[in-house]
């Protein structure tokens, strides 16, 4: 075959490879939700490869007096292939400030190249929509039941900015149980005390006796939830969200909120009164539930270990004890008003 005859070829290749591309790209489209999918999007989120019960709209809409709505659903035709969880701040886009994570969420039969695609859509809406920054919390990985690592590709090639890299504690149980031996030591002396552990139908005790008081003494803080959200929440998410506490004498000491998916058991809240801190409730607490859970589920979730400025040093050592390794959670920004091309990646 001649150069001129294998030019031909491969430029032939090249235009149906565009005329394809371009095909598809036209049976994909992005609009808003609206109150009338709540249906669809909740079944959605059910069958996703990467989504857990925070993006029920249940679960997001609890704050919406808080966060203006402005998640999206990418179709293919009138078929669902992905949906974004987001809200707007004047003429950004989050997602989602009131989630722990989020991201971009798929049908389990979305590839790379599918993603590639989604992602352009999205941009190219928000751009015609006269969005400015879209800035994306991705989700930790060990919550997804397949890998959907693709999109860290594709914000690298649209010269995405990391705007902030968290460290979040999990205990992989698919792994040895790593507690340290100290830890073992006092949880072995603990167990003489006889320090009992309940599930409470409410969250009512722990908030108002032991959250709120040692999160305003320790940290001049409120919990993100209030009592009436959190319970709330609980009722309508039974399984996936429940209280734990620890009595010593009758005494409620210690007390940890959790938040169950697919495969993650998360430690949404933990605290301890100063009794509790005397006898390490929080400590034999958590080894107990950590123990429990450990056959049943993959990941046991301790959160992340950020201060504003830097991180909590005593409490990242506190959770490695415990058997925790970092696993890192990336918020990205992109400049929509920039021109979007891929970045090009030849060395």
């Amino acid at each position: 075959m001649s150069k001129l005859q294998r030019f031909c070829l491969f430029f032939c290749i090249f235009l149906v490879h565009i005329y394809f591309y371009g095909f598809i790209l036209k049976n994909y489209s992005v609009r808003l939700y609206q109150k009338s999918d709540y249906d669809t999007w909740n079944a959605f989120i059910g069958q996703a490869k990467n989504a857990t019960f925070l993006f029920h709209r249940d679960f997001m809409d609890y704050h919406s007096d808080r966060f203006q709505d402005y998640s999206l659903i990418v179709l293919n035709g009138e078929k669902w292939v992905a949906v974004l969880p987001a809200n707007v701040v004047g003429n950004q886009v989050f997602s989602h400030q009131g989630l722990t994570y989020g991201g971009l969420v798929y049908n389990e039969k979305v590839g790379a190249v599918l993603v590639d695609i989604i992602f352009n859509k999205i941009l190219d809406f928000l751009k015609d929509n006269k969005i400015e920054n879209f800035v994306l919390k991705l989700i930790p990985e060990f919550y997804q039941l397949r890998s959907c690592s693709e999109i860290n590709y594709f914000l690298f090639r649209k010269n995405a900015v990391l705007l902030k890299r968290s460290m979040n504690l999990a205990i992989d149980f698919t792994k040895p149980l790593n507690i340290s031996k100290s830890k073992l030591k006092h949880f072995r002396r603990i167990t003489k005390l006889g320090i009992s552990i309940e599930e409470v139908e409410d969250c009512t005790s722990f908030w108002n006796e032991v959250l709120i008081p040692r999160l305003q003494e320790k940290h001049q803080a409120k919990p993100v939830h209030s009592l009436k959200e959190i319970n709330q929440l609980k009722s309508d998410f039974p399984e996936s969200i429940k209280q734990i506490n620890a009595y010593f004498d009758g005494e409620l000491v210690a007390g940890i909120t959790l938040f169950f998916s697919q495969q993650v058991v998360k430690s949404q809240y933990g605290a301890t009164t100063h009794r509790g801190e005397a006898v390490r409730a929080l400590d034999y607490l958590f080894i107990n539930l950590i123990m429990k859970y450990s056959g049943d589920f993959s990941f046991f979730d301790m959160g992340i270990v950020d201060d504003k400025n830097s991180y909590n040093a005593g409490l990242l050592q506190q959770k490695e004890e415990l058997g925790c390794a970092v696993y890192i959670q990336d918020v990205y920004k992109i400049d929509i008003g920039n021109d979007l091309k891929n970045k090009d990646i030849r060395q």
